[in-house]
């Protein structure tokens, strides 16, 4: 019922009282708007956070009076059982235990039909409901870098719905699992069914009501000239001036000084370059010949790359990450080819002293404690590195490579000398060029980020 609640942003009354503590905005800057943007922004995720902490804290009460009943339940019937073994009635015993669990699967079946009504009552309440119209939700909503909002409600809702969907994080499962196997032949008769099958007329009304909901979107975005991005980190869409957006990527370009404009487009002299030179390490037999197919770029299907930037809402001023999409580039395959070879002794030989996930920092605490380390005067650091991929010289980066290789008594890996794997790695850091608006540049120093 809490579920559905939330997803109808329709929470408990009590709920929204939060708003009433946390004091409106009663200033706002007059002539800065950034700045006014900042601050409506920041009170939105303050009394967000707040009502998520008061929302965690009630499911933890509930979880605790689901245990202590069950733990009662547990305890009277330990005391039944004791006194139907000292009568010797097992019968009885196991027709109540028959009865209990039948009445426990009609009372589920009971909750999971009246859910659909629930919903019904909920979503009907919540349009009837004016103290709803302007109420901070707990669900992920896009950020607006806007003074004000130029989407209705139902427009808004929309967008909500999109991100919650198409940008939660992806579960990490083993591809190789046979789940997904399962999930794709499912996916595909689930497609090939509905691809077949007529749309009924409620579908159509609503496939119908969601065109219209887009197309109004998309008039507004470009009446505006706004622009619609992922979040970095965020889980949610970036609304905000296109104008404003293509300044923050301006002043990358400027700020990182790691990318030079070209005159001319090169694609096809990187291509003969990228083909050259597996050709000669074929030739010379410096790499196998599955080696080779498996890093040989397909004339036909090869791109130049394009840049792309997600913005960093979670940080002050809304700086922007840099995304490359090279996966039709003509190095691509290099760098998946070397990528494998190369990263399990990467993580074989760096798993002591790398973090990857918040899960991999509680166990290594967890190991650090276990050996006494971890006190109450122990300091906990942060740092943050700003544009790290465009900071590196790919000289250096190179040198650093095959010193690497060499510390931990690497020659050649899968059959491949080291100094072929430098001019392998040489020509993905060397001729990353890419697509930037109706500009193309070259990355000078450091690589390529994705």
């Amino acid at each position: 019922m809490l579920e559905i609640r939330i997803h109808c942003k329709f929470l408990p009354q009590n709920f929204d009282h939060l708003e009433n503590f946390i004091s409106p905005i009663d200033y706002l800057p007059l002539n800065n708007n950034q700045k006014a943007i900042e601050i409506k922004n920041k009170r939105f995720r303050i009394i967000q956070e707040a009502k998520r902490q008061w929302l965690n804290y009630f499911l933890n009460i509930y979880e605790i009076k689901i245990q202590e009943y069950e733990q009662q339940y547990q305890n009277e019937f330990i005391q039944l059982e004791s006194l139907f073994s000292n009568n010797n009635d097992k019968t009885m015993l196991n027709n109540i235990k028959g009865h209990i669990n039948n009445r426990i699967n009609r009372l589920k079946k009971d909750i999971y039909d009246k859910t659909a009504s629930f919903r019904r009552i909920i979503l009907q309440n919540r349009q009837r409901s004016s103290s709803t119209k302007n109420v901070i939700d707990v669900s992920p909503e896009p950020y607006l870098d806007l003074i004000s909002n130029p989407f209705d409600k139902r427009q808004w809702n929309y967008l909500s719905f999109v991100e919650n969907h198409l940008t939660g994080y992806p579960h990490l499962i083993p591809r190789n699992n046979a789940i997904f196997k399962q999930y794709s032949d499912h996916l595909l008769d689930y497609l090939n069914q509905s691809y077949f099958t007529p749309l009924s007329y409620k579908d159509q009304l609503i496939s119908h009501e969601q065109a219209q909901i887009l197309g109004s979107i998309r008039r507004i975005i470009q009446n505006r000239n706004l622009i619609i991005r992922v979040t970095d980190k965020g889980n949610n869409f970036y609304i905000g001036s296109a104008v404003e957006f293509e300044q923050k990527a301006t002043k990358f370009f400027s700020d990182t000084n790691a990318f030079i404009e070209l005159s001319c487009n090169p694609f096809n002299e990187i291509l003969d370059k990228v083909i050259q030179l597996l050709n000669t390490l074929r030739g010379k037999d410096l790499i196998r010949k599955w080696q080779y197919e498996q890093m040989m770029p397909d004339r036909t299907t090869c791109e130049l790359a394009h840049l792309y930037f997600n913005p960093k809402t979670h940080k002050d001023g809304i700086p922007v990450r840099p995304i490359e999409s090279t996966i039709h580039a003509s190095t691509t395959k290099i760098s998946k080819f070397s990528d494998k070879i190369l990263r399990p002794i990467f993580d074989a030989k760096c798993k002591d002293t790398t973090i990857i996930d918040g899960a991999s920092l509680i166990t290594e605490l967890s190991k650090y404690n276990k050996k006494g380390l971890l006190k109450s005067t122990t300091l906990f650091c942060t740092f943050d590195i700003r544009n790290l991929y465009t900071m590196l010289p790919q000289e250096e980066t190179l040198d650093t490579h095959m010193k690497f290789l060499h510390v931990h008594g690497y020659r050649k890996v899968k059959g491949i000398s080291i100094d072929t794997i430098k001019k392998l790695a040489s020509i993905i850091l060397k001729d990353n060029v890419f697509a930037y608006g109706k500009k193309i540049y070259k990355q000078t120093t450091g690589g390529a980020m994705g």
